[in-house]
């Protein structure tokens, strides 16, 4: 996420290395490559630039503070104008109605049916809702079914018509529904098209004036940089939307949508997508995102995350296995599941601090836990529970039967063995420590 740009601002920063003192020579020599590390990520350039006016009239003539070095102070005036000009602060949904209607809108292929039913998911696990999902795309077949597809995988109602052919009807059929079977959120998925047209405008609309939505949403793939501004726009000026929702910020996006589309339309950034996962939907925060840029990573969300999938019940369960030294592999195969849920690995490493440099331009592999569970799976049900009985003939059945090496199996049998121990520790009083220290960074 943003790493071409994140390591031009650490280039920038350089310049300022060695000085005792910020001056006008070295933060004009900083922010000139500020400025051209914004232009590159698809900043819009009036924006890029008032963005660099603001800094230095901050940075000229402070003094540096005892504990600081003056590049650290200029990241530090950095990060407080990226903040700002990401939005300052999240902004919360409004879900006060009942039942509460959010209408979601933007151009085809932006990932708005798949956003819906991470919606519909969020909404339900974090608010305890019983989200309705609206389709409303009369034009493709397709849609329809995916959305279908979706809703089932994410365990909501789904509302369609293929009958109906006039979106409108759909909706307000669909309001009745939620009514009647006690839906307290509609999330109506909408048509798109590959550019913005009279149709499309008036038809959403029209939906808009009909449903009177909580939440107008416009949904956007951030990896089309400044054209998703532009676009953000248009579809303001028609619907005067109450968020935004970039899509895709998990590919090879430059940053662009996310540093210039609050200042083009002056409507938050709610969400964003980070993955293909129903689970990969982050709340957007401004002032953790400004850190991610500038390499801090975010361990608040890292936790966040953490904590999401955490069962407190399977966690007693370990915590007392680990005590009494039972801790198997069907145990250690549970926690990977949990990590997994999680999110993006390359996301995921990103959100600890200075990892994300260590691990620039390095491909992480998803699937990078797909052998472990392999190797597991060979495993007889009394091996995994007791893995102090695998000798060197059991081992030798497991690499056959998983078509790794005996030197793979081994190294995860010293992994798990290293793992135990440390946990085991971290039952002690350090453990408890760090554990109520990241509880403390909620």
């Amino acid at each position: 996420m943003f790493d071409n740009l994140s390591s031009k601002l650490d280039k920038a920063f350089q310049v300022l290395k060695g000085h005792g003192k910020i001056t006008e020579i070295n933060v004009a020599e900083t922010l000139k490559e500020v400025r051209r590390a914004l232009l590159d990520a698809d900043v819009n350039f009036k924006i890029a630039k008032e963005f660099t006016v603001k800094v230095k009239e901050k940075a000229i003539g402070q003094k540096v503070l005892t504990s600081l070095q003056p590049g650290q102070l200029m990241v530090k005036i950095v990060k407080d104008e990226l903040t700002n000009l990401m939005g300052a602060e999240s902004v919360n949904m409004n879900l006060k109605d009942e039942p509460s209607v959010i209408l979601m809108s933007g151009l085809q292929g932006s990932g708005k049916t798949t956003f819906s039913g991470k919606l519909a998911l969020y909404l339900q696990k974090k608010y305890k809702k019983r989200p309705l999902l609206v389709a409303c795309d009369v034009y493709r077949p397709a849609a329809i079914d995916q959305l279908g597809v979706i809703a089932e995988q994410v365990g909501v109602s789904l509302y369609e018509d293929r009958d109906q052919k006039d979106p409108v009807k759909i909706a307000i059929a669909a309001l009745k529904n939620a009514k009647k079977n006690k839906n307290d959120v509609v999330i109506i998925d909408t048509a798109g098209r590959l550019a913005i047209d009279k149709i499309l405008m008036d038809e959403i609309k029209s939906i808009h004036s009909a449903t009177k939505p909580s939440e107008t949403l416009f949904v956007v793939d951030s990896m089309t940089g400044q054209d998703a501004v532009n676009t953000a726009k248009a579809f303001n000026d028609i619907l005067n939307f109450d968020g935004v929702i970039l899509t895709k910020l998990d590919g090879d996006t430059r940053g662009g949508a996310a540093l210039s589309i609050k200042s083009v339309v002056d409507k938050p950034i709610k969400f964003i997508g980070t993955g293909e996962k129903m689970e990969a939907l982050d709340v957007f925060y401004p002032d953790r995102m400004a850190d991610r840029i500038l390499g801090m990573g975010d361990v608040v969300s890292l936790v966040e995350r953490a904590q999401e999938q955490f069962d407190e019940e399977q966690a007693r369960r370990i915590n007392k296995k680990i005590s009494k030294n039972q801790f198997g592999f069907d145990d250690f195969l549970s926690q990977i599941q949990q990590v997994k849920k999680m999110g993006n690995m390359k996301d995921l490493m990103g959100m600890i601090p200075g990892v994300g440099k260590i691990t620039k331009g390095m491909e992480i592999d998803d699937n990078a836990f797909v052998g472990i569970e392999v190797i597991i799976s060979s495993m007889t049900p009394i091996e995994r529970s007791q893995p102090q009985l695998i000798n060197h003939s059991r081992k030798l059945r497991i690499a056959k039967g998983s078509g790794k090496s005996i030197q793979e199996v081994n190294q995860l049998i010293k992994q798990f063995e290293q793992m135990g121990k440390m946990m085991k520790m971290m039952q002690g009083g350090r453990g408890q420590q760090m554990m109520q220290m990241m509880q403390n960074m909620r």
